[in-house]
């Protein structure tokens, strides 16, 4: 295991802990008040806590090897952890806006202002600084399950602190039917963050192509290479966890070498390999009459 992936897994570890450790606050919190808005801040931490779970265990499993069972490798587990993340966070909404419903049935004013709001805003902190990590931790090495989870985690810093600010207003006017209102708007911000999460990864789960900006560079490192080659053609990349996968057709004259084409590849196989990081290539060479004079004419 290399020492990125190493220093991923901690990370991912890390992520877990602190999931605990908020939550334990949050929940601190809200026994101290009594608050629907803090209760239903705190149901999001324990989603926070079993979506760190998914990403530590998808980003343990797409660090195996390509094996006989997956010889594609195992990148796209992290996808699966990122869908699972999304339904959680989809059903803490549920369940954050039935309390909502019941409080607004029964408003009363929260106890222990500055003491519950205290614990709220470190806990906000500590989450705002962590989504951080994970999100910067995570774009530099493609991971979506830790993006996935900084994303949520940017979300409860969010809703946190639309429920601190609620809260003090709460307090200062005496208006009880303001604390499950808040908790509602919570559980509409926390469902759209769900169907974002649900709905990038499904589209990694379906193959989708690398960025526009990245197939430009694929088809300027193929053009600038393939010397000797007459065009190269059905260009196809797909995007799995942090691995990008490139196929595409090579045309060489037909009177050329075996070894002459393999050194083209080579070539191309090369230099694309320093322009996109973990990659992985299929070259099909074909003689020149398969030529279809589109793609990338080479010569």
């Amino acid at each position: 295991m290399t020492a990125t992936a190493k220093r991923t897994l901690a990370i991912a570890a890390a992520s877990l802990l602190i999931g605990l450790i908020v939550l334990g606050l949050k929940v601190l919190a809200w026994q101290i008040t009594g608050s629907i808005a803090l209760y239903s801040d705190a149901l999001e931490s324990i989603v926070n806590v079993v979506t760190a779970i998914a990403a530590l265990s998808a980003v343990w499993l797409a660090q195996k090897p390509a094996d006989a069972a997956l010889p594609y490798g195992y990148h796209k587990a992290e996808y699966f952890s990122a869908v699972l993340v999304g339904v959680m966070i989809i059903v803490a909404a549920i369940l954050i806006a039935r309390e909502a419903i019941t409080g607004l049935m029964t408003p009363t004013l929260p106890d222990a202002p500055i003491e519950g709001l205290s614990i709220s805003i470190v806990a906000t902190v500590i989450n705002a600084v962590w989504a951080f990590v994970l999100i910067r931790h995570g774009r530099s090495v493609r991971s979506p399950a830790l993006q996935a989870d900084g994303k949520h985690l940017i979300t409860d810093v969010v809703s946190t602190g639309g429920v601190i600010v609620g809260l003090a207003l709460v307090y200062l006017t005496g208006w009880a039917m303001l604390d499950p209102i808040l908790a509602a708007l919570v559980a509409l911000n926390i469902l759209w963050s769900g169907w974002a999460v649900i709905r990038d990864s499904v589209g990694g789960l379906m193959d989708v192509a690398v960025p526009k900006e990245t197939q430009q560079l694929i088809r300027e490192v193929i053009a600038a290479n393939a010397d000797g080659a007459i065009e190269a053609h059905d260009i196809r990349t797909r995007q799995a966890g942090k691995m990008t996968f490139i196929d595409f057709h090579l045309v060489v004259p037909g009177a050329m070498s075996v070894d002459d084409a393999h050194a083209i590849c080579d070539a191309i196989e090369a230099k694309l390999r320093e322009a996109v990081r973990q990659v992985q290539i299929t070259i099909h060479v074909e003689p020149e009459d398969k030529a279809k004079h589109s793609g990338i004419v080479v010569v």
